[in-house]
């Protein structure tokens, strides 16, 4: 009973959202509403998805970037309303779930393969 009533809530909370299908390794943007006092702007995080945690409606997802020589991660849940959106720049094909390696490397070494474009128009239209 309680665990029908718990689903129902969730699938309310999900039902309005259009996310696409992303995955690790995925380069993104992410757009983010930010609140300033009474105003409210829209800023643009864009990197490359290292980590997809959780199911249903506590999905998150993390985002890493290197800004001005240093790493910066944030960790957004996909469900949130403050993001308002999220678009896939380049689909990428790595080898594990988690890149947390990433954290250790800089430069080039830092670019995963990308996802063959009829593998990726695939996904998309699935």
């Amino acid at each position: 009973m309680v665990a029908t009533i718990l689903e129902k809530i969730d699938q309310e909370q999900r039902k309005d959202k259009n996310i696409p299908d992303f995955r690790v390794g995925d380069s993104v943007k992410v757009h983010v509403r930010i609140r300033e006092g009474e105003k409210e702007r829209i800023q643009v995080f864009s990197g490359t998805v290292i980590a997809r945690d959780g199911k249903k409606g506590n999905e998150t997802f993390t985002v890493r970037r290197i800004s001005y020589g240093e790493g910066v991660e944030r960790i957004f849940p996909i469900y949130s309303p403050n993001v308002d959106k999220i678009e896939i720049e380049r689909s990428g094909d790595p080898r594990r779930a988690k890149l947390y390696y990433l954290r250790g490397r800089t430069g080039k070494k830092t670019k995963i393969k990308e996802r063959a474009a009829k593998e990726a128009s695939a996904d998309s239209n699935a």
